[in-house]
C-alpha cells in the first residue's frame, strides 16, 4: 500500500497535521477518535485511495502530531468542526465526504450543521449521543481525574512508552490479523502522550456540548451512512439508530463488533466504498420526504431496525 503524504497548515494560530492518500476530485476526510491520532484511519484511507478517492486524515488540535495546548477553552466539538472546514479551505476544496469514529463522528455532525454546503456526504461510525451518558461517565470521569491529579506519574509512563519501538507492535502481523499491529501502535501512541494536554481536551469537551442538539440534527439533509456496534456501552447502538431516525434517508449499517473495521475490515470497507461511490454519483442531498426510516438494509442482506432514542438534551462525552 502507498504511504501517505504528510503535511500541515495553520488554523487560528495552531499547527494541524494531516496526511493525504491518493488523488482525484472525490475527496474524503477521516477524523480519529478521542485522544487518538490520524493513524487509526490509515488502513481505511489506503483502501479508499486504491478505489479512486483522495483521502485526508487529520490530527485535530490536541491529538497526534498537531499542536497540543494546555488551555481547556481551546477544545470543543464546534471548534473541531471548524478545523475540518479549515482543512478544506486550506486545500481549496469546495466539498468533501467527511467521516469519523466516536469523537470524529460527532465532529462530522458539527460540520453538517455548521457548513452543510461543504459536505457531499457523511460516514458516521459510533456516534455519541443521548444514550451514551452513563457509559461515558463511567469510562471518562476516572480518566479526567487521573490526568488532573496524577499528572507527574502519568508523565513518567508516557515517557517510558515513547521509548518503545513502534515496530514491536507489529511482531505478530505474520500470524495475526494485520489490524492488530496498527491497533497496538495506536495504543502506544496514546499512552505516550503528555497527560496535561489530554486532560485539557477532556475538560474542554466536558464543559461544552458533545454533539449538535436533536433540533439541529433533524435539520441535516446530507447523505449519511451510520455505523453502529452492538454491545458497546460508550457508543450504544441505540444512538446510531436514533441518528438514522433523525436524518432523513440515512442508512444504518451494523458492525459485527467494535473491532471489525480495525481487524477484519473487508466487509465494512466494501460497504463504505459503495456508499461513497453512490454519494458522488447521485445528488448531493436526499429528499426530505418524511422523518427518518424504520429500517435500513446493508448489501450483505442484513436488515437492521434502529432502536428508539431517548429524550433530547442529555449530555455525554465522546
Amino acid at each position: 500500500m502507498s504511504p501517505g503524504r504528510r503535511s500541515h497548515f495553520v488554523h487560528e494560530g495552531s499547527r494541524l497535521v494531516y496526511e493525504e492518500f491518493g488523488s482525484g476530485p472525490r475527496v474524503v476526510v477521516l477524523i480519529h477518535g478521542l485522544l487518538l491520532s490520524r493513524q487509526m484511519h490509515t488502513p481505511l484511507a489506503q483502501a479508499l485511495a486504491e478505489r479512486g478517492h483522495r483521502v485526508l486524515t487529520l490530527d485535530l488540535l490536541g491529538h497526534g502530531e498537531s499542536d497540543r495546548p494546555r488551555d481547556m477553552w481551546r477544545y470543543s466539538m464546534p471548534v473541531f468542526g471548524e478545523q475540518v472546514v479549515g482543512l478544506l479551505d486550506h486545500l481549496d476544496l469546495p466539498e468533501a465526504v467527511v467521516g469519523g469514529t466516536s469523537l470524529g463522528a460527532n465532529v462530522s455532525l458539527e460540520v453538517a450543521v455548521r457548513a452543510p454546503e461543504r459536505l457531499r456526504a457523511m460516514v458516521v461510525e459510533m456516534p455519541v449521543l443521548d444514550n451514551a451518558l452513563l457509559g461515558c461517565a463511567v469510562a471518562f470521569t476516572p480518566m479526567l481525574i487521573g490526568f488532573t491529579v496524577a499528572e507527574q506519574p502519568l508523565r513518567l509512563v508516557s515517557r517510558a512508552a515513547s521509548l518503545v519501538p513502534r515496530r514491536l507492535a507489529h511482531l505478530g502481523d505474520s500470524f495475526l490479523p494485520d489490524g492488530l499491529g496498527l491497533l497496538g501502535e495506536t495504543m502506544l501512541d496514546w499512552v505516550s502522550q503528555d497527560p496535561a494536554p489530554s486532560g485539557a481536551v477532556l475538560q474542554g469537551l466536558f464543559f461544552d456540548r458533545i454533539a449538535p442538539p436533536r433540533s439541529e440534527r433533524r435539520g441535516i439533509q446530507t447523505r449519511a451512512l451510520v455505523i453502529g456496534h452492538p454491545r458497546d456501552p460508550i457508543h450504544p447502538f441505540s444512538d446510531a439508530g436514533m441518528l438514522v431516525d433523525e436524518i432523513s434517508g440515512a442508512q444504518l449499517l451494523e458492525a459485527n463488533s467494535l473491532l471489525e473495521l480495525r481487524v477484519t475490515p473487508e466487509r465494512l470497507t466494501g460497504e463504505i466504498a459503495g456508499f461513497l461511490d453512490a454519494s458522488w454519483a447521485g445528488p448531493k442531498t436526499r429528499s426530505r420526504r418524511g422523518r427518518g426510516r424504520s429500517a435500513a438494509t446493508s448489501r450483505n442482506g442484513r436488515t437492521v431496525r434502529p432502536a428508539q432514542g431517548t429524550a433530547p438534551g442529555r449530555r455525554a462525552t465522546a
